[in-house]
């Protein structure tokens, strides 16, 4: 994980907005269509990805799960990462500081780990970027030399990791891009960039045990989240489903616990997907790597 330079002054807190009914918070989202072609994203790595339904879909409530402060004296932040074309979050825990919007614009801009990239995580944000006014929800930014660049989705892409990423804090709800921006934008303006399984939790290279807890949203068929557990070999050692609070054609919030049995700690993969309707094949697969205890 890379240094980062001092931060300057104190800038946010931030909030989330109310979710509408019959929808769920948002976190993480992996899979959906290939990058633009142009500009390359920092850490992208060619990866064949499952097929995800193009039907439309409502906006899904946008309340953020605010960065956790540790007793360590560090901060576990949510960076909103691309992936093939979708947005796609992860956490980093780093040193505390009051200027918590610059770091995670820092963070955003360095781009994935290796670790992270080997998932197909990119970003397509350039460095230099700041927060330099909040107010009434409202976060400005000065956006860094050539930070509109690029075709028309790839913009949008962009500002949505931003957007993503600072709403985070509770007292941001949305972003202008720049001073004479009039019409900020916030999580629901960029719904369509998720896909359609969301995991909050675990997150990419987390040491979990049994049971772990699956977290996140979905807008899927009936509503129904499966998830497997794979070692190392790729062998499935556990296995669980549930339902979303809301799904085919709405985004609802899953919890799962699934629990496994590991002679030997180590490497493993915790895959959430959708069963297809139309042959019982795994689509929509997030696979997030993990790192497991032993069971015993």
């Amino acid at each position: 994980m890379r240094r980062l330079t001092a931060p300057l002054t104190a800038l946010l807190l931030l909030a989330a907005g109310c979710a509408p009914a019959r929808t769920g918070t948002l976190g993480p989202a992996p899979a959906g269509a290939s990058t633009s072609a142009g500009a390359t994203p920092t850490g992208a790595s060619p990866q064949t990805h499952p097929t995800s339904p193009s039907p439309s879909r409502r906006p899904p409530s946008v309340s953020p799960t605010a960065p956790e402060t540790n007793p360590s004296g560090s901060i576990t932040v949510q960076l909103w990462f691309v992936r093939y074309g979708k947005l796609a979050p992860t956490r980093r825990t780093l040193p505390a500081t009051l200027a918590t919007s610059r770091l995670a614009l820092t963070e955003l801009a360095g781009g994935p780990t290796r670790v992270e990239a080997a998932t197909g995580l990119a970003t397509l944000v350039p460095a230099g970027n700041q927060v330099v006014h909040i107010a009434a929800g409202v976060a400005t930014l000065a956006p860094s030399a050539g930070f509109d660049a690029g075709d028309a989705a790839q913009v949008r892409l962009r500002r949505a990791q931003v957007v993503w990423t600072l709403t985070q804090f509770p007292t941001v709800r949305r972003v202008a891009f720049g001073p004479t921006d009039t019409a900020p934008t916030g999580r629901g303006d960029y719904a369509d960039l998720l896909p359609a399984i969301v995991v909050t939790a675990p997150s990419i290279g987390d040491r979990v045990t049994s049971p772990v807890t699956v977290t996140g949203t979905a807008d899927v068929f009936e509503a129904t989240v499966s998830v497997r557990i794979l070692d190392a070999a790729g062998r499935e050692i556990g296995t669980a489903f549930t339902t979303a609070a809301c799904g085919s054609g709405c985004r609802g919030d899953y919890r799962v616990r699934v629990g496994y049995r590991l002679d030997r700690a180590g490497p493993g993969t915790i895959e959430v997907y959708e069963v297809s309707a139309q042959d019982g094949s795994r689509v929509n697969v997030v696979a997030v790597p993990v790192v497991m205890s032993a069971t015993g």
